[in-house]
């Protein structure tokens, strides 16, 4: 094991863990352009996952009891996801997944684009609980096909009239049950050999510290700023996105 490949994998894991810890959402956006360059996509793919559930569990431990008011709104988002799941595996056999995810990061860069340089940002004053379950739905396909479960709640919920406890109330359980599911699948399929989880050892307490980072500056944040940071957050995963697909993949 070179110390390249160990200077690669621990960056990853510190942006990641820092950015899940932030927003919830975000870890193989970060780190997998990191690991890419280093390692085979299944096994970097494979490590991301495992770093996100785990990062992912730790920050809802954290503020487990600031999410009792917004938990409420997870099941009609959780629910519907669970059934996208597998119905986004099948798409995979009828739609490349890298036009998906320049499709995706094109929808991510005009949604950030244009929410970012308004003075205000828009907000949903009434409930729209079939929309919930709609952008819910939707979330679970796209984790399904292109493991970017969170792209569509994220977008929703940064409009709704919500605090930054309850938007995380949502999506952070949303995405660590459905990541979950991601890392069971990738068990059983064997992506999980002796060199894999010995570089998931090494990278765990990286995640692990810098998402207690990511989580001291979300304490921080007011609920506008999170709103905002959601919407910038969006529009550069957009552009790491379509990179990742389009220069990354072919290096």
């Amino acid at each position: 094991m070179s110390s390249e490949l160990i200077l690669a994998l621990l960056a990853g894991a510190i942006a990641g863990g820092f950015i899940n810890g932030l927003a919830g959402f975000g870890t193989a956006l970060l780190s997998l352009g990191i690991w890419l360059q280093v390692m085979p996509a299944s096994q970097a793919v494979a490590i991301a996952a495992v770093m996100s559930v785990v990062s992912g569990v730790q920050s809802l431990w954290l503020i487990r009891r600031d999410l009792e008011r917004g938990v409420r709104n997870l099941p009609r988002f959780l629910l519907p996801a669970l059934v996208g799941i597998p119905l986004g595996t099948m798409v995979l056999s009828l739609v490349s997944t890298t036009v998906l995810k320049l499709a995706i990061a094109g929808l991510m860069l005009l949604y950030g684009a244009f929410f970012a340089l308004r003075r205000a940002l828009p907000t949903i004053e009434r409930p729209i609980p079939a929309m919930d379950a709609f952008v819910g739905f939707l979330g679970g396909v796209l984790g399904g096909a292109a493991s970017l479960s969170g792209a569509f709640p994220m977008m929703w919920c940064a409009m709704q009239p919500w605090s930054k406890l309850e938007i995380s109330a949502v999506l952070r359980p949303y995405n660590v049950t459905i990541l979950a599911f991601a890392v069971a699948l990738f068990a059983w399929r064997g992506h999980y050999s002796q060199e894999t989880l010995l570089l998931i050892a090494i990278a765990l307490p990286a995640t692990l510290i810098s998402s207690q980072l990511g989580m001291a500056v979300f304490r921080r944040l007011s609920d506008e700023q999170f709103r905002r940071l959601l919407v910038w957050f969006l529009f550069f995963s957009g552009i790491l996105l379509a990179l990742r697909e389009i220069v990354w993949s072919d290096t």
